[in-house]
């Protein structure tokens, strides 16, 4: 609707005339309903405060130097020392280190089986086609695909259902081919060398 405002429904307080306030003796508020428009909504006291201002007099105590105490390094823009403790070891390098980001690792949703066996029996898929990472998105099991489906065997499975997922437990994978299903995983097989290393 055009020129439609939403309003909000408050008690306001209204004075009444002089002559009617006196002819019960005493002062008297009239409370009516009426709309409260947008307009006059406003923040409490003090929920919004203005910036501090630098450098505008020595009378604000932030001027002339505005806060950056005298000169030299730290004084100028964009040469600040972040980490230097004046030559002491500092703590990113006393910490220890180990370990490294691997950057070829895959970003895989972990779906256990009673997430699946819930979305069967809510009629969200289908025992009929193959359950790969698009229909569990589709189902609203997964939220997006990322790189693949990793199967974990926290649950039950009764429906028979046939599986691509990138990877699969093996409680997962002994679950579902006993309820009749199967799955295949996408993942590369690794060579014997791989193994042995990991």
């Amino acid at each position: 609707m055009a020129g439609f405002v939403p309003a909000i429904h408050v008690l306001v307080t209204q004075k009444q005339d002089v002559d009617v306030r006196h002819k019960a003796g005493r002062d008297e508020e009239e409370f009516e309903e009426r709309a409260m428009k947008l307009n006059e909504l406003a923040d409490r006291p003090g929920s919004r405060k203005h910036r501090h201002r630098i450098g505008r007099g020595i009378g604000s105590g932030s001027g002339k130097t505005g806060g950056r105490g005298g000169k030299g390094q730290t004084a100028r823009s964009g040469v600040r020392i972040k980490g230097f403790e004046g030559g002491q070891m500092p703590l990113h390098r006393r910490l220890p280190k180990r370990g490294f980001n691997n950057i070829f690792a895959k970003d895989l949703n972990e779906v256990n089986l009673g997430r699946v066996q819930t979305a069967v029996d809510a009629g969200r898929l289908d025992p009929k086609d193959v359950v790969d990472a698009a229909a569990l998105v589709k189902a609203g099991v997964l939220r997006r695909a990322k790189d693949g489906v990793r199967l974990l065997g926290n649950g039950e499975i009764k429906a028979k259902l046939n599986f691509e997922v990138y990877g699969a437990s093996k409680s997962a994978t002994a679950a579902v081919e006993k309820a009749g299903g199967s799955v295949k995983t996408l993942a590369p097989k690794r060579e014997a060398g791989e193994k042995a290393a990991s």
